[in-house]
């Protein structure tokens, strides 16, 4: 079982930068790819970017690709987001998640957290 709790959300002009961070409980972190998804408003849940179990490899969704970073310590047992360029079309609840593959697809993901909200003003 892995247990994820997002911090980092808020309130930012566009333009600006944030930092999300997801913290992970269990002694297998290490053995997982994450990812970060977003959800507006009215609309499906989508990818943005996910990182292997190593950190090695990264893949992003290519509306973020550019803006958005996604990197991970494996010995603080986090993941990070960090977020610059900032659209208010970015604005949305976002999730880390937790799974064996790191694809795009949420359903290759098996654990998730609660969401934190990210608003980017015009």
């Amino acid at each position: 079982q892995v247990q994820l709790v997002e911090s980092g959300g808020g309130l930012v002009q566009a333009g600006g930068s944030l930092r999300l961070s997801c913290a992970a409980s269990g002694r297998t972190f290490s053995s997982y790819a994450m990812g970060w998804f977003r959800q507006a408003p009215g609309k499906e849940r989508e990818f943005v970017a996910a990182i292997s179990w190593s950190g090695g490899s990264t893949y992003y969704a290519d509306s973020v690709k550019g803006r958005f970073t996604i990197s991970r310590d494996n010995a603080k047992n986090t993941v990070y987001l960090q977020m610059n360029s900032l659209k208010p079309e970015d604005t949305a609840v976002y999730y880390c998640a937790a799974g064996g593959g790191w694809g795009m697809l949420a359903y290759e993901y098996d654990y998730w957290g609660q969401g934190t909200q990210v608003t980017v003003s015009s």
